[in-house]
């Protein structure tokens, strides 16, 4: 097991811990203040019975979705570190730092998929440890498809992003292939990190990130379909998103190095 896992192991046993309440309201309201957490939306930083219950905090009230179906919203509260357009089969972890789609997506999405997502569009979300840990669904869709692939738990900010290659095919990553309604193809690629020891999925419970698993694991459905804003699943600290879309399937939004907001529109289809 690579140490970044160990690590992040240690630090899950800590955040999962439900120490004695006074305790308790001390830590998350210290963890609240250094990092400068806007709570407006959510409960008093002191209800929550572990770190990690504060780490994934649901919205008291929920926000207001566009359901239109000429737009994608961002999955998640978090940064653009990069967007654009694919090269063939390469991507942009940060400016300068390039990865192979089809190493991070492994061989268990075919090359006829995998052909329609060449020369198409990405685009980076990085979530700190102070966002809103939850993803949502970014479009009305059909989710095909699950792989998870067990791996390391690099640390997925800026200074990592920029002197660690292939940072994201080395991580530990669930990929979701998702069809719309309108048949086009894209991708949720969800990326753990060091202290992201756990990533979990409301519709696929038997998950278990950080394990003491080595191989590959598929999941496939056949009748598994969401809408644009339903939850999917949380990060227990911050992460990484990434979304990949076919080639002319939309227009990106300029993002790059701004925050976005779960809800927020970041695509339109072409």
């Amino acid at each position: 097991m690579h140490i970044t896992n160990k690590i992040s192991k240690y630090f899950h046993k800590f955040a999962s811990y439900e120490f004695y309440a006074p305790i308790q309201s001390v830590i998350n309201n210290g963890y609240v203040f250094l990092l400068g957490l806007d709570m407006s939306e959510f409960r008093s930083a002191s209800s929550y019975k572990t770190l990690n219950e504060l780490f994934t905090r649901a919205l008291v009230t929920p926000r207001k979705v566009d359901m239109s179906l000429d737009t994608f919203i961002s999955p998640a509260d978090s940064f653009v570190s990069e967007a654009g357009k694919i090269n063939n089969d390469t991507a942009l972890q940060i400016k300068g730092m390039e990865y192979s789609v089809e190493k991070l997506f492994t061989e268990h999405i075919s090359s006829e998929d995998l052909s329609k997502i060449q020369n198409g569009t990405f685009m980076n979300f990085y979530l700190s440890p102070k966002d809103y840990h939850r993803y949502h669904s970014v479009y009305n869709s059909q989710i095909l498809k699950l792989i998870h692939v067990p791996g390391k738990l690099y640390p997925v900010n800026f200074k990592y992003l920029n002197k660690q290659d292939s940072l994201f095919v080395e991580n530990e990553r669930v990929i979701a292939q998702c069809k719309t309604t309108e048949g086009k193809m894209y991708y949720m690629v969800f990326v753990g990190a060091l202290n992201v020891g756990k990533m979990a999925f409301d519709f696929e419970p038997t998950i278990e990130t950080n394990s003491d698993k080595t191989e590959i694991s598929i999941y496939e459905y056949e009748n598994l379909f969401l809408n644009k804003g339903d939850c999917m699943g949380h990060f227990k600290m911050g992460s990484t998103v990434l979304l990949f879309w076919e080639e002319n399937m939309v227009e990106l939004e300029e993002l790059v190095n701004e925050p976005v907001r779960f809800t927020q529109t970041i695509a339109t289809i072409k």
